[in-house]
């Protein structure tokens, strides 16, 4: 902690005030204008899709809507019943369809209104920031070389995954963007009043347009689908919000006397699409090449438009501005290396050197991406190896403005290049690898057993004997191989096929490429000293010696996933860096490791409050540790949509970290519906990543020390110990009840999730018995939300908080609410879980379709759930839930009106195709009716996955 000075706790303390509210979900309080502005829009929305519905259906259908969405809001069930027992499968699919379509209107309508509401903010979050980390400086708290160390090395990587739950298709997200476009064009006051005809017959055409679109996938979409939708969204950052944010971020940093180095990335992108090989067999070495070369091909050419865009500005003739020595020579370079590019420029920019330089960049680039397509060999001087070079071209021209004094132009367009190429590189987004630990110790089990030289099979050795030997195996740097890689065992060859590809696309495409081997279920140190093993027989780690320095062309992460993991996380970490083999990997990162947290699998495992906080407490065990090894501590958030698995505000999660655990880099996922929420606007994508990025920023600065007295934290996590055992013990009890497996099976569409051709990775694990156990997280979360129940994300809450209450913590847990970010916002998203919930609705599914061995869960059901808003209410000291957060609770009871008839409508559908015996066709309009209400109700609830 070298550079801070020693303030007193009062003035950490008021540095570091920043507690997050449920309320910043909703974007804060909304004017009344504001209100007026956005039902007006949603009215707008609403009457051109009742005329679509009329014109493409008649008006049978309308008024159908009208009469179901009218006896739902009327709890009159019986008549509802009587309505849609009586509609066939095809006006099903009609009415279905009508409801989704609502929602899709009102999602980007609302996404439209929330941007303009957060964009008339005073402030920004990075403004914001900065003046207080500025303040800060200036009272003394903190020193600014050490405020300038630590955000030299920030990074805030959200990375895009292949998750399935976004139920959404590209083209639907597409009229969508293009409806609020035009949406705002309407709303626009310095528009002329002639063009409202055309806005308005523009608006009723992509409605039109979007009630003829199919919402369902026709066919289950492959990796390289996946990657497609990540990079519609990543080329969408990359042209509309990535320089603007950059920028942003220089101004405010210097607003407080601190430069950010040309070098420094204070923003990447991540992706997995065809890299997570986890339970996913459709993701082989060669697909993972395949989206790479698709990554670049897009990367590539936004890259050079941006380029394009900068040479109509780039004009500055050598008879006005002088030309260094270093850029002349580098133009002398360019010409010898590019004869026909110099030939062609020489007439007319041979007297403009920065456009001259940039005019070989743009051509560089070009020749980069052919060389790319083609699988010719790299030609030094003629196309570019990886993003550094072409960051030296861009350094060069800013240099030589620098160098003249021309320091306006020097932070204008070129330094937006510049930080823009940083943050996305040459394909966008780097690629990280995830493989189940498992698959390396059969891979390493034919290895050492084809050598022969252990006393006992490797596949038989237990955990410590394993280690013992991939250390030893670690230190000795001889390949298992040798010469002989002919007639390897199937697992062998797979993975080191893996590793061959890993190889083959840095030399490809660059260094930094593939970052991250990602090893899942890890629960020994021997799970991550195999994966290295493996790699060091591909040629991409030499674990050096003594006297022979490491080297390492990617780093390695555990995924702790389940609690019992997490709980361990500390230990294996420092069983990790003691072995000198591994430290010198290690060292060769830039003393950076990265670690995994899943919230997933260890919320399915034992709960919301139990996986939280053993997260939360993992982190203080591996920041400890990685600062007695003198390593720089990268967490890798594996968060979901929902709240459940981790989902809620980005930016409060962030913050809400223990102190200090945040010292620069963090990646956290982004994955399924939250993705187009956040970014299928730019506006709206614009705020969310600078929210995060500034929260990255606070943390890292202002959060470096526990700025609470021992004892207070000790109570505090004497407290929240017992609200996570309690609470976990509630939730393993109803989650391992014989009957819950039937009971969650027929209350929710969690069986039908399947046949929605949402995401190429299967919905099971595979090799299991087919009961909750091999269930992945996203469909058991996902099933939950369709019929409201959303278990995950509170049961056992209630039980916690009142065990800790009747230990006589009440008071604690009301000054832990109000001054303690975890505690605070924990449950603010239990809060905004439980309003989602509904168990009236919950109801119907389990009375029509849960069978009476299995239906008296409900029962248990409806009392945790009761006991929760109890307790939740009495912690947060208000009258009803989000009672702090009036817009979003509005929001959720506006969006009911149109939830309950497709509630009603899936329940009518599940049983009879229950009835029918279940096994659908896919084309028949049963199946295709009870799609389209998963689809409806998953737009309408938005974090369902």
């Amino acid at each position: 902690m070298g550079g801070m000075t020693d303030p007193s706790t009062e003035q950490l303390i008021q540095a570091d005030r920043r507690v997050p509210d449920v309320a910043q979900y909703a974007g804060g309080v909304s004017s009344d204008a504001h209100h007026a502005a956005l039902r007006a829009s949603v009215r707008l929305v609403g009457r051109l899709l009742g005329e679509a519905l009329i014109r493409h259906e008649g008006q049978e259908l309308l008024d159908l809507v009208e009469r179901v969405r009218l006896l739902s809001r009327e709890n009159r069930e019986d008549e509802l019943h009587e309505v849609l027992t009586g509609v066939d499968d095809a006006t099903a699919v009609r009415l279905a369809r009508a409801f989704t379509a609502y929602f899709q209107l009102v999602n980007i309508t609302e996404q439209l209104h929330r941007w303009r509401e957060l964009a008339g903010a005073e402030e920004g979050p990075l403004a914001a920031t900065a003046t207080r980390i500025g303040n800060a400086v200036d009272e003394g708290v903190l020193d600014r070389d050490l405020v300038e160390q630590v955000l030299a090395r920030v990074e805030y990587r959200p990375v895009f995954t292949a998750h399935p739950t976004e139920a959404s298709r590209r083209s639907v997200l597409e009229l969508l963007r293009k409806t609020a476009d035009t949406v705002a064009d309407l709303s626009d006051p310095l528009r002329p009043r002639a063009d409202t005809p055309r806005l308005e017959r523009r608006l009723a055409e992509l409605v039109d347009l979007l009630w003829q679109t199919d919402e369902l996938r026709v066919s289950r979409p492959e990796p390289k689908d996946e990657a497609r939708t990540a990079i519609y969204y990543l080329r969408s950052l990359t042209h509309d919000v990535v320089p603007d944010l950059l920028q942003e971020l220089d101004r405010t940093l210097g607003s407080i006397g601190v430069t950010l180095p040309v070098g420094a990335r204070p923003l990447r992108f991540g992706s997995w699409a065809g890299g997570d090989r986890d339970g996913n067999p459709f993701v082989t070495p060669q697909v993972t090449l395949e989206v790479l070369g698709l990554q670049h091909d897009f990367g590539l050419r936004a890259l050079a438009d941006a380029v394009d865009a900068l040479l109509v500005e780039m004009s500055p003739s050598s008879r006005v501005v002088g030309v260094t020595d270093a850029l002349r020579e580098s133009l002398e370079r360019d010409a010898e290396a590019l004869p026909i590019t110099y030939q062609a420029v020489k007439r007319l920019n041979a007297e403009e050197p920065y456009r001259l330089k940039l005019t070989y960049v743009r051509v560089r680039l070009q020749r980069t991406r052919d060389r790319l397509a083609h699988g010719s060999p790299h030609e030094p001087g003629r196309d570019y190896l990886g993003l550094s070079e072409l960051v030296d071209d861009l350094a060069l021209v800013r240099d030589a403005m620098l160098a003249e004094g021309d320091r306006l132009t020097a932070d204008g367009g070129i330094l937006r290049l510049l930080r823009t190429a940083t943050a996305v590189g040459m394909g966008l987004a780097t690629l990280d690898v995830r493989e189940h630990s498992e698959k390396h110790h059969e891979a390493l089990a034919g290895l050492f057993d084809r050598i022969g030289e252990l006393d006992t099979p490797y596949a038989d050795l237990d955990r410590a004997a394993r280690t013992a030997v991939l250390s030893r195996e670690l230190a000795s740097r001889r390949p298992l191989l040798g010469t002989n890689r002919l007639d390897l065992p199937e697992a062998s060859a797979a993975s080191l096929e893996l590793m061959g590809a890993v190889r083959e696309a840095l030399d490809r495409f660059g260094p930094d490429v593939v970052e991250t081997y990602i090893v899942s279920m890890t629960h020994d140190v021997d799970d991550i000293f195999a994966v290295v093993v493996l790699a060091r027989e591909a040629g991409l780690v030499d674990t050096g010696s003594d006297s022979v320095p490491a080297s390492a062309r990617i780093g390695f992460a555990p995924l702790f996933e389940t609690v019992a993991e997490l709980e361990q996380a500390g230990p294996l970490l420092e069983a990790m860096l003691a072995d000198p083999a591994y430290r010198r990997v290690v060292a060769a990162r830039g003393d950076v490791q990265e670690i995994m947290l899943g919230y997933s699998d260890s919320s399915k495992d034992a709960g919301i409050a139990a996986s939280q906080w053993q997260i939360h407490r993992a982190q203080r065990g591996l920041r400890d540790i990685a600062r007695e090894h003198g390593v720089v501590l990268r967490l890798f958030h594996g968060r979901g949509g929902s709240v459940g698995r981790g989902g809620g505000p980005t930016g409060e999660a962030i913050m809400a970290q223990p102190n200090g655990s945040l010292d620069g880099p963090i990646k956290i996922t982004e994955q399924g519906e939250v993705i187009s929420d956040k970014y299928t606007l730019p506006g709206l994508g614009r705020w969310n990543l600078e929210t995060a990025l500034a929260a990255v920023l606070e943390a890292s600065v202002l959060h470096r020390r526990q700025l609470l007295p021992p004892d207070v934290l000790d109570g505090w996590n004497a407290t929240m110990d017992l609200v996570a055992e309690h609470g976990k013990t509630a939730y393993r009890a109803l989650v391992r009840d014989p009957s819950l497996f039937r009971f969650f099976v027929t209350a929710t569409p969690v069986e039908e999730l399947g046949k929605m051709n949402i995401g190429s990775r299967p919905a099971r694990r595979p090799g299991g018995d087919g009961d909750l156990s091999d269930l992945r997280a996203i469909p058991w979360v996902f099933g939950w939300t369709q019929s409201r129940i959303i278990l995950p994300g509170w049961f056992g809450v209630g039980s916690g908080l009142a065990a800790a209450r009747a230990d006589g913590r009440g008071d604690t847990l009301a000054e832990m609410y109000g001054s303690w970010p975890f505690f605070r916002t924990f449950l603010s998203n239990v809060q905004m879980t439980l309003t989602k919930t509904d168990l009236d609705i919950a109801a119907r599914y389990v009375r029509d379709l849960v069978p009476d061995e299995a239906s008296h869960l409900f029962d248990a059901i409806r009392e945790e759930h009761a006991r929760t808003v109890e307790e939740v209410l009495a912690v947060t000291g208000q009258s009803e839930l989000l009672e702090s957060a009036p817009l979003l609770k509005r929001t959720l009871e506006i969006r009911d009106d149109y939830l309950q008839p497709l509630h009603a409508l899936q329940t009518s559908l599940l049983a009879r195709a229950r009835d029918a015996g279940g096994d659908l066709p896919e084309d028949s309009d049963l199946q295709r009716a009870l799609l389209l209400t998963i689809n409806g109700i998953a737009a309408g609830l938005r974090n369902t996955g």
